[in-house]
């Protein structure tokens, strides 16, 4: 018999309220055809609550003067953060600590055994986020943040995250790219926005052997990057041997995404779910923590997340 699993599911209204302005492709509206299918879905998951996060969270991975500055251009107005290109506008500060937030709550749930996986659909995304800047719609990094709070809250000592989105997630490995206790490994769509994770990109000093980077080309479907997730990130996952498995879950690798040019169907994000959490049973009792980061056509997003969750549920 497989094992029998519990899944929670954080989502909130409370994210809607950061507003990227008119036009803007991160937008509530994404967040709303989340929540509603959710809403309607019917799938046997437990609704997790968030909190806040706390100024010491932040710090575990960022700068405390990037802190500030965030802080600094919500509360005079800004509409973009001064670092890149992320929208904000004054909920902002309030929104992105409650993601944060929330993300370590599931940490917690997961760790207590009240679930084994559970999905935080959150925003602003965050793995563009390094310790002293802010890109790509990103604020706070709440994947790599909560790999460090099971490491220094929980006692973990490996952690491995995964990244699906179709944009390579710099920050988290900026984060980690001289660390051997946390493993990352990303496919994503090659020569697009931020211009990195290249193959050869594998880590520095203690982390040589710890990132693995898988870029694909424009239009590649479920027949190329399935078999890299089974094959090669499999593999050094099971090499690896996490305490828990960490998925940065972006959807805009999805087939009609509006800014990524993959194909990757519902069923395929399914697939991907199942490969995971059978790594987990395998390695780490089961343990996988999974975090919205990209996805920008409000209902095909809806439709990947449906796919995800009720993946995870079964």
């Amino acid at each position: 018999m497989p094992p029998t699993h519990t899944t929670g599911v954080h989502y909130d209204a409370i994210y809607l309220k950061h507003d990227t302005g008119p036009g803007h492709v991160e937008c509530p509206e994404r967040y709303q055809a989340i929540m509603d299918a959710l809403d309607s879905a019917q799938l046997p998951f437990q609704r997790l609550e968030g909190r806040t996060a706390e100024l010491a969270d932040i710090l575990r991975c960022h700068e405390s003067w990037y802190h500030d500055i965030v802080k600094m251009d919500v509360e005079e107005f800004a509409e973009v953060l001064r670092t890149g290109d992320t929208a904000i506008c004054p909920d902002s500060y309030t929104v992105v600590m409650a993601a944060t937030g929330a993300v370590l709550a599931a940490a917690d749930a997961i760790m207590t055994g009240q679930v084994h996986h559970a999905f935080c659909a959150v925003r602003p995304p965050g793995h563009h986020a390094s310790p002293g800047r802010g890109i790509g719609f990103c604020i706070f990094n709440h994947i790599a943040i909560a790999a460090r709070y099971l490491q220094q809250e929980h006692g973990l000592k490996r952690i491995a995250i995964l990244d699906w989105d179709v944009h390579h997630g710099n920050g988290t490995q900026d984060i980690f790219y001289q660390d051997d206790s946390v493993f990352f490994a990303s496919t994503h769509e090659e020569n697009i926005f931020p211009y990195s994770g290249d193959i050869e990109e594998t880590g520095e000093g203690k982390g040589i052997g710890t990132t693995l980077n898988l870029p694909v080309p424009e239009g590649a479907g479920g027949e190329i990057i399935l078999p890299l997730w089974e094959e090669n990130i499999g593999r050094a996952v099971r090499r690896f041997k996490p305490d828990m498995i960490l998925v940065s879950a972006g959807f805009d690798a999805r087939e009609h995404d509006p800014i990524g040019m993959l194909n990757l169907s519902d069923d395929d994000f399914a697939t991907l779910t199942t490969m995971v959490t059978d790594w987990a049973d395998e390695l780490c009792e089961g343990r996988v923590l999974s975090v919205l980061e990209g996805g920008y056509d409000p209902q095909g997003l809806a439709s990947a997340v449906l796919a995800h969750v009720r993946a995870l549920c079964s």
